[in-house]
């Protein structure tokens, strides 16, 4: 019972809560990157550098080897495209963050009457 008991306590923890949301919202986040990439990234860049399929270039090697090297050259523009695409969103939540902060931070004004008023309380 002491391994249910250990077992339960650690899947109970915040941490790991916040973990597995954090890879469920990201697993659905990169769902919406994918298609962004996929509706609008990629026909701007088709409309710009023509119609560009990577995945189907290979080297054959023999008879019946071949080396399909466009797959991992697709994956590696995929990836760079869709690393762009979460720095944008990423810088812009960072902005709209950091309004959010300065407008709720306090002016040098009521900085100084809190501080009056925290004085004349005593």
């Amino acid at each position: 019972m002491g391994f249910v008991k250990e077992f339960r306590e650690f899947a109970m923890k915040g941490n790991f809560i916040d973990l597995a949301i954090g890879v469920v919202v990201g697993g659905a986040f990169a769902k919406i990157v994918d298609a962004f990439n996929k509706s609008i990234i990629s026909p701007v860049l088709a409309l710009v550098l023509g119609k560009v399929d990577l995945s189907s270039a290979s080297v054959r090697v023999g008879t019946n080897t071949v080396f399909p090297y466009g797959i991992l050259i697709q994956a590696i523009v995929d990836f760079i495209i869709t690393a762009f695409v979460m720095f944008l969103l990423v810088k812009g939540l960072n902005r709209w963050r950091d309004k959010l902060n300065v407008a709720a931070a306090p002016t040098p004004s009521e900085i100084l009457l809190t501080e009056i008023r925290d004085l004349l309380k005593k």
